[in-house]
């Protein structure tokens, strides 16, 4: 199923709350919350307690990505906060299976992110774990910045791993992502798609993540055919 998750980090950080509300009625399947420190991007964003505000306000689905070092000091506290599914970077982690049972152990669904120089083979001895992987196609810290078209291949190479053996891991991109060529990451195996400018941007924004949804769905089928 092709899921869109518009990034809140486009969102106009002085009207959270109205954005919120507006992915949530946009026809969004998860709104895609970016945690950043300042240490492993160059860039901070959001905590917990923004998190935990934003929760009251909402019921989509939260997707939260820990661009942040020594994510397990954290995952509690946002899992609390009301996040629904829990990323962390493969390369934050030297003890990537206990961090991604911690998550599970709150009761969130567990993803692993990799960035773009970060080869695929990380996930070897954990993706039967994980309920998603995140392909960053560009390198992560600020929003805006353009696909790298050779994450089309890691995409496939690990929807390969995932269907080898019988997986229901589901594959999230996030970066760069357009209407000129979200079908063509669907057709590489991409499941989830992270979405700033092309929504937040869009004159109407439910409209453009229906567009999206529905060239999303076409290169997937291609791909089935």
């Amino acid at each position: 199923m092709i899921e869109i998750a518009p990034s809140i980090l486009s969102a106009d950080f002085s009207r959270l709350g109205e954005a919120v509300k507006m992915i949530e009625n946009s026809g969004s399947d998860m709104l895609h919350i970016d945690v950043m420190d300042g240490r492993f991007v160059p860039n901070i964003t959001i905590g917990p307690v923004v998190i935990k505000s934003l929760r009251q306000q909402s019921k989509i689905p939260f997707d939260v990505h820990l661009m942040i070092v020594e994510p397990e000091k954290y995952i509690e506290a946002f899992a609390d906060a009301g996040a629904d599914i829990i990323t962390v970077q493969a390369e934050t982690c030297p003890h990537l299976d206990r961090v991604i049972q911690q998550i599970k152990a709150t009761g969130a669904k567990a993803g692993v992110a990799l960035n773009p120089s970060t080869s695929e083979y990380v996930l070897d001895y954990v993706l039967d774990q994980l309920d998603m992987v995140l392909v960053m196609s560009v390198n992560p810290g600020f929003g805006g910045q353009k696909f790298i078209p050779s994450m089309l291949t890691k995409i496939a190479m690990i929807k390969d791993e995932i269907r080898v053996r019988g997986l229901k891991t589901k594959i999230q991109v996030d970066g760069g992502i357009n209407m000129e060529n979200i079908g063509d990451i669907a057709l590489a195996g991409a499941d989830i798609f992270v979405a700033g400018s092309a929504v937040f941007q869009a004159e109407n924004p439910s409209q453009a993540v229906r567009i999206l949804k529905e060239r999303a769905v076409s290169g997937a089928n291609h791909m089935e055919e």
